[in-house]
């Protein structure tokens, strides 16, 4: 399991990126966060789409969004939900990548796996840890997942092409699965 060092380095800043944005996003309801780390990660898996990359983001991602959440069972539930959306991000990268345009793909793709994300997250605090938050799954869901699920599919709209014309050009090539 070979892996680039500068990958490593760029990862870790979008997971630096990631963290600071989940630390100063404030708790919306019951303590529950948008998740704007999950750009962040699904950048470094559309950029660098390699299993061991995804594995070590994910866990990463999980446990920085475990030191920063603000909602009662977060810590757990982001642990659990982090490294199953990271791959199955990176599945539907693998079946999307060589049909449909990165540009089409790839907002499609954050907003599909947002919305799993905040699905297993809420799942896992309410009917798993028990967690009462005063309201059911589908207030959640519409209160904190979709508006999370919109934002962070105008930051990859916004932000994927720019990255991806500067890795075009860097020494560190895009990697394909």
């Amino acid at each position: 399991m070979k892996m680039d060092t500068r990958v490593l380095i760029l990862l870790s800043l979008f997971i630096g990126i990631g963290t600071v944005l989940h630390l100063v996003m404030p708790g919306v309801l019951f303590g529950m966060k948008h998740d704007l780390q999950l750009a962040m990660m699904f950048l470094g898996i559309l950029l660098f789409p390699k299993v061991q990359y995804v594995l070590v983001l994910s866990v990463a991602t999980g446990l920085l969004t475990a030191l920063t959440t603000t909602m009662p069972g977060g810590q757990i539930s982001n642990l659990i939900d982090k490294p199953i959306t990271a791959f199955i991000f990176f599945g539907l990268y693998v079946l999307l990548s060589k049909g449909v345009k990165d540009v089409i793909s790839a907002p499609v793709m954050t907003a599909i796996g947002t919305m799993i994300s905040g699905a297993i997250f809420l799942s896992v605090a309410l009917f798993i840890l028990g967690v009462e938050l005063g309201a059911g799954f589908g207030a959640l869901f519409a209160s904190v997942v979709i508006p999370a699920t919109i934002a962070n599919t105008i930051i990859i709209f916004v932000v994927y092409p720019i990255l991806q014309s500067i890795m075009k050009r860097s020494t560190i090539t895009l990697q394909k699965a």
